[in-house]
């Protein structure tokens, strides 16, 4: 059965069988239960960057760009270490970063595979740029 954003939301009532965690477990088997027994971790308890993709399906559907293009960046960073979201996150906080070391940032989450997200810091260091919130070296 094909994916209708429209008619398929929300997904883990309408569509469960789309749902799953990073490591395959089935939405209907992710119970507190199950953490408990030891049967799957809070590894486990995460969205997948398949899951997110279809939020972002449902947001553009409903009109909602600017929602959808965030999950689609939210989509790429699922598959990036929390090390390194953690020190681009702090980088892109005013007067943390230089130019060039947001490019660095950019090219790094790039080589992770996430396009949208290296665009949106290049954006981020451009507008810091623009109002005098970057560290100059």
């Amino acid at each position: 059965m094909s994916f209708d954003p429209k008619r398929d939301y929300p997904l883990g009532t309408r569509r469960p069988d789309l749902v799953s965690t990073p490591g395959g477990v089935p939405l209907a088997e992710v119970t507190l239960d199950a953490l408990r027994a030891g049967r799957i971790d809070a590894s486990e308890i995460r969205a997948t960057p398949a899951t997110v993709r279809l939020q972002a399906e449902v947001a553009r559907s409903a009109d909602r760009a600017p929602l959808a293009e965030s999950l689609e960046r939210a989509a790429e960073l699922a598959g990036v270490p929390d090390d390194l979201l953690l020190a681009v996150y702090t980088a892109l906080r005013p007067r943390r970063a230089t130019a060039a070391e947001l490019e660095e940032w950019a090219a790094r989450l790039e080589s992770h595979g996430a396009v949208k997200t290296a665009a949106f810091v290049r954006e981020a260091a451009a507008a810091y740029d623009e109002r005098g919130l970057l560290v100059h070296a």
